[in-house]
């Protein structure tokens, strides 16, 4: 049994522990106060994210390799999602549905809901009348996706009479495409189930890890603890390791009862990329700031008018709908934006998830530990 030693409990420290715990002795070490999000943002950027799952709909901005990978991810994501509501220790460390609120709170004494929010029932690109332009530009890359990866799906126009079908809330104006088999999970429950579906694992919460080397971790306290195989997945933290930068992001959480939404929404436009994203007990989460900066104070006024008036010209019974708060965080971006992993002896690093974190983080996990057993297996036999 290897020992391993993981910097970083976001996302991609929790997947590595939550794969690994069962069969090694493994350590994760993070400079948060425990597994749960922070009033104030400044946890892991996995935390603030949408959870999307739209390998189709970031063709538009990003390679056939991201296409791919998140097109895997997504069945990745639907086995994970099932094998952590089976699980008993997962689905007890989750108290909210939406993570949010205490209005779907169980009673006291009742279960728990075991239902790690997984869907995948597609995703809608939208444009208005005087954005069709831009709108077909970007569906003539989105329709070559087939051709980039195996599997990927190309977009469906809807008609007035099918889009209304499908989500009667949004403007039946709006010109519509499904993007079929995308979808979405629900970061505020699946952070927290994966450490809880990982009993054996040690996490070293409070802790903050300042350089990786192979078998070795240095600390705050001074300490280098050793092992076996060393994985950084600090993200921006990873610096001057890695040069990652932290790219801005902003988002906005709405209250809107009697809204419906089935599924995420982009909407199309020259400066905005806006997406609408549904959450459990009427919560909304509204998003697309992607500023070259590093700063994480709170969300200025010109964005929150922004995203919101973008997402009211979606679905205009928003306008009554009530904001419960917004919050910024820091996407972790190499110098291409593209994702990167690094394997050596007794060394594993994976970063630059960029805007692509909940949708690649499964595909990435999953070579990078197969990488690893090669590498097991040439040393074993050599």
């Amino acid at each position: 049994m290897a020992s391993i030693g993981i910097a970083g409990a976001g996302l991609l420290g929790r997947l590595l522990a939550w794969r690994l715990g069962a069969t090694h002795e493994v350590t994760v070490f993070d400079p948060a106060d425990g597994p749960q999000a922070t009033s104030d943002g400044r946890g892991a950027a996995a935390f603030t994210a949408a959870g999307m799952l739209s390998p189709l709909a970031e063709l538009e901005t990003s390679g056939p390799r991201v296409a791919e990978l998140g097109w895997r991810s997504i069945a990745l994501w639907r086995e994970i999602a099932q094998a952590l509501s089976q699980t008993p220790a997962a689905a007890s460390a989750l108290p909210e549905a939406c993570g949010t609120c205490t209005a779907c709170a169980p009673a006291p004494g009742a279960a728990a809901p075991a239902d790690i929010h997984f869907r995948a029932l597609g995703s809608l690109l939208l444009a208005h009348g005087s954005d069709l332009g831009a709108a077909r530009r970007v569906l003539a890359r989105l329709e070559t996706a087939p051709n980039l990866a195996a599997g990927l799906p190309t977009p469906q126009a809807l008609d007035r009479a099918a889009l209304s079908a499908l989500e009667p809330s949004i403007d039946p104006r709006l010109h519509a495409w499904l993007l079929p088999g995308e979808g979405q999970v629900l970061p505020l429950q699946m952070l927290p189930a994966l450490c809880a579906a990982s009993p054996r694992v040690r996490w070293r919460w409070n802790t903050r890890v300042h350089e990786v080397t192979p078998g070795q971790l240095r600390l705050d306290d001074g300490s280098s603890p050793r092992f076996d195989l060393a994985i950084d997945v600090r993200g921006v933290g990873a610096r001057p390791d890695a040069p990652v930068r932290g790219v801005r992001g902003e988002v906005v959480w709405l209250q809107a009862p009697g809204v419906t939404l089935h599924r995420p929404v982009r909407l199309l436009h020259p400066r905005h990329r806006v997406y609408i994203v549904p959450r459990p007990c009427d919560h909304i989460v509204i998003g697309a700031s992607e500023i070259e900066s590093e700063d994480r104070s709170p969300v200025s006024l010109r964005s929150a008018v922004e995203l919101m008036a973008a997402a009211q010209s979606v679905i205009p019974e928003l306008a009554e709908a009530r904001i419960v708060h917004l919050e910024t965080n820091l996407r972790p971006a190499l110098p291409d934006n593209e994702p990167h992993t690094h394997n050596e002896p007794g060394l594993l690093r994976i970063n630059g998830l960029f805007r692509h974190g909940w949708l690649l983080a499964p595909a990435l996990v999953q070579d990078a530990l197969a990488a690893l057993a090669c590498m097991e297996n040439e040393v074993t036999h050599a």
